[in-house]
């Protein structure tokens, strides 16, 4: 929660610094790549996180060393290499990522590329490093250390405008605040990896030096799991890529899905870390046979927590998207303008996202059934139906297009990845989860109208100009669609809501 927190901050100093101009646009291309690897690679609940937990689970922490040294090697190795090109190809990457740039936006993310071309190493040994923690039963520091990123970029920034003042965002100096930004990314990567390796030496966790102990029979089922599930991946963030170019046709739609992707993510990201992180080892010591029931529970439990935490967030963001835009970002160069371009994003962002976590809890039975096949299988189909859908929708819809095509090929892979799961395990109540998960869709529907018509009234009574109204405005209606939501989904009943709510109290009032 804290290294969300500083996320936002991190995004409002953004924003508030360059609005949805060249330095923002610039630096949202540039960091495609190196973004891909770290949420990829270095990300909690990745390929190599994953992979990593997988396997050490199952393993005694005496075994874990030689594994985790040998995996970091090969990894570095690698990555070192795609480093190297991405330095030296910045330009050609940028023109084949967004060949709709005008030439000043075009120099800067080349420049900004250039700086944050070493977060490919990055990537890998902070996944590995998150991997490696969460086996060994260590959560806090993994959940808190992207806060040394943030911290980077926001100390950076704090510098830039106490030299420059209100000129920060000027013309002359747009070159400089595009360094400063790509720098302190690339400081806060290092940080965080630094971090990691700290709490990995303290806990005998493995050691940062070459090992090359190809042989041992937990190196090679991490990579047999990290291979195809790294593929997976990044096929769907070959999706990423896909929706970037086609907005770099359109101006600010790349800085407009930045700014409203953020605000979605920060509180997926916590459900996803409540949700998926305890679940992934769950699943892997449930891949027997013998087991398969108990899995199978396991799995609905983690679909509809996924829907009760991801549908009253879908209301809010769809009832509220204007306010929640003003109240976060509206400031110094982020227009009220600006605040137009993000504000459908947001509502269509908001629309996905159970759809996005459900298939992440999908992909993570398959891991740990060591099955990285058939999710890769779907996600490379659904590269071309991503973009089928991208050319069709933005031409009616424009940047919200884009993300309305990234919603139909979640559900597409959820559907799919549930019909496979289905036959594999000798069975899924899949009608019964269905029937649930509209209920709760229904439920979250009318959350979301009567939020709306709350909004309404209170910007009719007291309008929406002063911040502390506005702030009222949010928290108000915002407590009308949880409230309403929890209310009615209390009338289903569902033993997932109990344990929400025990996670939740667990969560955020143990010390109290």
């Amino acid at each position: 929660l804290i290294s969300k927190l500083f996320g936002l901050f991190r995004e409002q100093a953004i924003a508030a610094a360059f609005g949805v101009g060249p330095v923002v646009n610039a630096y949202v291309y540039a960091y495609v790549i190196p973004g891909f690897l770290l949420i990829l690679l270095g990300g909690i609940n990745g390929p190599f996180h994953s992979s990593l937990v997988s396997v050490l689970s199952k393993r005694e922490k005496s075994e874990a060393a030689p594994i985790v040294e040998t995996v970091s090697t090969v990894v570095s190795l690698v990555l070192l290499g795609v480093g190297g090109l991405l330095m030296l190809y910045a330009g050609f990457c940028i023109d084949v990522l967004a060949p709709g740039l005008d030439e000043t936006t075009r120099s800067l993310a080349v420049l900004q590329l250039r700086i944050m071309s070493p977060l490919a190493v990055l990537a890998g040994l902070i996944g590995i490093g998150f991997g490696t923690l969460n086996a060994a039963d260590q959560y806090w520091l993994p959940s808190i250390s992207p806060l040394f990123s943030s911290l980077a970029v926001l100390i950076g920034l704090g510098v830039l405008a106490w030299q420059l003042g209100g000129a920060m965002n000027s013309p002359e100096y747009i070159r400089l605040g595009g360094m400063v930004l790509a720098g302190g990314t690339l400081a806060g990567g290092v940080l965080q990896w630094g971090a990691q390796l700290w709490a990995q030496l303290r806990s005998q966790l493995g050691q940062f030096r070459l090992r090359f102990d190809l042989g041992n029979e937990g190196v090679k089922e991490v990579l047999r799991v990290m291979a195809p599930a790294t593929l997976s991946s990044g096929m769907l963030h070959i999706n990423v890529y896909t929706d970037f170019f086609f907005a770099s046709y359109i101006a600010g739609a790349a800085a407009a899905m930045r700014y409203a992707n953020f605000v979605v993510l920060t509180p997926l990201g916590i459900m996803s870390n409540m949700i998926l992180v305890p679940f992934m080892p769950v699943f892997s010591r449930l891949a027997a046979p013998e087991n398969w029931e108990e899995l199978k529970t396991r799995i609905r439990q983690g679909i509809l927590l996924t829907a009760l935490t991801m549908l009253p967030l879908t209301a809010i963001f769809m009832s509220l998207a204007n306010p929640i835009v003003e109240v976060i970002y509206q400031r110094y160069a982020f227009s009220e303008n600006a605040a137009q371009l993000v504000t459908p994003v947001l509502m269509t962002y908001g629309f996905g996202m159970f759809f996005y976590l459900a298939r992440d809890v999908l992909v993570r039975v398959f891991y740990a059934l060591g099955d990285g096949e058939t999710p890769f299988r779907v996600s490379l189909f659904n590269i071309f139906l991503n973009a089928g859908l991208d050319y069709v929708l933005v031409n009616t819809f424009k940047t919200p297009g884009l993300v309305m095509a990234t919603i139909g090929v979640n559900l597409f892979s959820m559907v799919i990845l549930l019909w496979v799961l289905n036959r594999r395990l000798n069975g899924l109540p899949l009608l019964e989860w269905g029937m649930i998960l509209l209920a709760l869709c229904g439920i979250s529907t009318v959350s979301g109208f009567a939020s709306f018509g709350v909004s309404q009234l209170w910007q009719s009574w007291l309008g929406t100009e002063n911040l502390f109204w506005l702030l009222g405005d949010l928290i108000v209606c915002s407590g009308v669609a949880v409230g309403l939501f929890l209310g009615l989904a209390m009338m289903l009943q569902l033993p997932e809501l109990n344990l929400l709510i025990g996670r939740l109290q667990k969560k955020f009032f143990k010390n109290s």
